[in-house]
């Protein structure tokens, strides 16, 4: 089963005033957030990688992929990996494993 990475958008509201009555910031004033990324399985979602400061931690979306929950990978490709691992036909399900 192929595996994909996708970028969760975060939501703006550029026309929302700020409390002070100021306009938001143009978005070439702010530092872009790291984003988010799916990593689904076929048509399925296992999880998301969310970005930290040494790499990426790992939130499980389905059972199948608990035994990942929490983990901190390098990348998300590394994550991703983790996840074919588990989805692959006669894999033994991943036991709580220590983080990178």
């Amino acid at each position: 089963m192929p595996t994909s990475l996708s970028l969760v958008t975060p939501v703006k509201h550029a026309d929302t005033p700020l409390p002070s009555g100021e306009p938001p910031p143009l978005p070439f004033e702010t530092e872009a957030p790291a984003l988010a990324r799916v990593i689904e399985v076929g048509e399925v979602a296992a999880g998301i990688a969310v970005p930290e400061d040494r790499g990426v931690r790992f939130f499980s979306a389905s059972r199948d992929f608990d035994g990942l929950d929490g983990m901190l990978f390098r990348s998300p490709e590394q994550a991703a990996r983790a996840v074919r691992e588990i989805a692959r036909p006669g894999a033994r399900k991943a036991q709580r494993a220590f983080a990178v």
